[in-house]
């Protein structure tokens, strides 16, 4: 991928013009990150089994096994479809000065902290629209579905759902201006973030809370995964919990002991075979939030004490 940073004729660095990165640097970039995440994946995956946050409801290998299959066709696609897309975009954009931080004169710090922070916002809106369009559902419900939430989770994404994201990377990144170097800190942060928020430790409430000032954390996404409809439509952000303030989406209330991860209406063992769970958004879907017998998962709204914006234990 190209990354690199050209000076301007009064001697001011910029971002928005790149050069061509020689390929055995741009190869240890990209196994450098490798080598983050995977280090990140070993010790929260470590972590999780030594101080989890929610008691598991199934067996860990029979999850493994699924999770990880379904993971790697979508990191499959990711490299075939999305990276390739964001790789032109980011090309185009640099070369015909497109998008809206080429259209603005600003500082390079400030243009770079400004693109950070679009790149996430909007990625707040294609994670709503996953929920939101019934179609894209079909395919992010594959996430959703899984019985138990860990690391392991983190990148179990249908490989058509990657698919049609590589769609919305090209338009964002246009959109944006984004310069090479500000998107691939994103990607990083992102990723590292997802296996992060994704996990399933423990740590120490009152550290989380602190935390989750900045970032997305464990309780916080572990809401957006529980099987009540209004709590799994809730806490949309990947990076910075700020778009569901901002968007009035966020709740941090619910007790982690009070959660069940999952979709109502996908709970049989059958539904998280690997097969199943691939051909899904293919298949006539069921009624999303029922259970198999009919009743709907719902949570009194008198239980909770404390403002929706307060986290609990």
């Amino acid at each position: 991928m190209p990354a690199g940073t050209a000076t301007s004729s009064n001697g001011e660095a910029r971002l928005d013009e790149t050069i061509t990165l020689p390929v055995p640097i741009m190869t240890a970039g990209m196994l450098a990150t490798a080598l983050i995440l995977g280090g990140l994946f070993v010790l929260l995956f470590t972590c999780e089994r030594l101080f989890p946050l929610r008691r598991s409801r199934v067996a860990l290998a029979r999850r493994l096994v699924v999770n990880l299959s379904i993971s790697a066709l979508a990191i499959g696609t990711a490299a075939v479809l999305v990276e390739p897309a964001a790789a032109t975009t980011l090309q185009y954009v640099s070369e015909r000065q497109f998008g809206l931080l080429h259209w603005v004169e600003l500082p390079a710090i400030v243009q770079s902290v400004i693109a950070f922070l679009l790149l996430d916002l909007t990625f707040y809106y294609w994670h709503l629209a996953n929920h939101k369009i019934a179609f894209l559902w079909r395919f992010h419900n594959v996430h959703h579905i899984d019985p138990d939430l860990d690391v392991s989770t983190a990148f179990r994404f249908h490989f058509g759902e990657v698919a049609m994201s590589a769609g919305f990377r090209a338009l964002q990144i246009g959109l944006i201006g984004a310069s090479p170097v500000i998107f691939a800190i994103y990607e990083l942060v992102f990723q590292a973030n997802t296996l992060f928020h994704h996990s399933n430790v423990r740590l120490p409430l009152m550290a989380e809370r602190f935390l989750n000032l900045i970032l997305v954390t464990p309780r916080m996404h572990g809401i957006h995964h529980s099987e009540v409809r209004r709590e799994n439509n809730s806490n949309f952000s990947v990076v910075f919990p700020w778009w569901d303030r901002l968007h009035r989406t966020l709740r941090l209330s619910i007790p982690q002991s009070q959660i069940v991860i999952g979709i109502p209406g996908y709970t049989t063992a059958a539904d998280n075979k690997l097969k199943s769970a691939l051909m899904m958004p293919f298949e006539r879907q069921r009624s999303y939030w029922h259970r198999p017998d009919g009743t709907t998962a719902e949570r009194d709204s008198t239980d909770i004490k404390v403002p929706l914006s307060r986290m609990e234990a």
